[in-house]
């Protein structure tokens, strides 16, 4: 995995938990869903960067 990506995905995790927390704190479940769904997102992309390294 590149370090471009590294950081990308880093990225989209951080604000996926920063949205989580504001929806929880606020009581607004979409906005929580949606930082659960960039998290989600952000490890899947780890995962198949993972996979990629594996194969090198």
């Amino acid at each position: 995995m590149g370090l471009d990506d590294k950081i990308k995905n880093a990225a989209q995790d951080i604000v996926g938990k920063a949205k989580e927390a504001v929806g929880n704190a606020t009581d607004n479940d979409k906005l929580a869903a949606e930082g659960r769904t960039e998290q989600a997102k952000a490890d899947a992309k780890k995962a198949g960067e993972n996979v990629k390294d594996a194969f090198k």
